[in-house]
């Protein structure tokens, strides 16, 4: 986050002085205790400073690259997670083609009659299904598809610096967000690169933290 000049002066203060009080600080800026709350605030909540009751404000000595890679590290799947795609394994290759461009995502997720995953499609698996003479009208998605246990999966309390490494090191577009049931693993949610850069760019927008 981008400091004021007054939250950086604030700032300087309490690395010279701290432990103090926020009547202090303000005695020292000129300005009234009502003023520098709002900045103290920011301040604290950001983990720029901290605060102990009756003992007063210190500085915590972290950077802001520090503070936000720490903020990137506690980022959960569930509070970025976004909606599945998901197609039913007797699916035809064709209509799965046409769902993948309705829908503009990279993957797709088949379920089974209890809607529970049993295969993952990319890109790559129906353009290989294309490739021929064969009709994709007749050949049904799960001849084609990825299956488990091949199938890289994740949970809405995974940490999202985890999965991004997962979508890196795999070399793959997308990951269910699954729950476990007694039918078997059902998909409430997928996190792909795209995931990951909103992400970023809300983190330095400040638009989710």
């Amino acid at each position: 986050m981008e400091l004021s000049s007054r939250q950086e002066k604030i700032i300087e203060i309490v690395k010279e002085n701290g432990p103090i009080t926020g009547e202090n600080i303000a005695e020292k800026l000129n300005l009234t205790r009502a003023t520098l709350r709002p900045d103290l605030a920011i301040l604290t909540m950001a983990g720029f400073l901290d605060a102990r009751p009756r003992v007063g404000y210190f500085y915590t000595g972290k950077t802001g690259s520090e503070l936000l890679t720490e903020k990137v590290k506690n980022f959960k799947v569930q509070d970025y997670q976004s909606i599945p795609i998901v197609v039913h394994e007797s699916v035809s290759v064709y209509d799965a083609i046409s769902t993948m461009f309705l829908e503009d995502v990279g993957t797709l997720f088949v379920v089974d009659d209890k809607s529970c995953l049993t295969g993952i499609l990319s890109r790559k698996d129906l353009l290989r299904a294309s490739i021929g003479k064969q009709d994709l009208n007749a050949v049904p998605v799960h001849i084609i598809m990825t299956r488990m246990p091949n199938i890289t999966v994740c949970r809405k309390d995974d940490l999202l610096i985890d999965i991004a490494n997962q979508l890196i090191s795999k070399q793959i577009d997308g990951i269910p967000v699954i729950k476990d049931t007694e039918k078997g693993l059902e998909v409430i949610g997928r996190v792909t690169k795209t995931t990951i850069t909103k992400a970023f760019v809300e983190l330095i927008t400040d638009d989710h933290v």
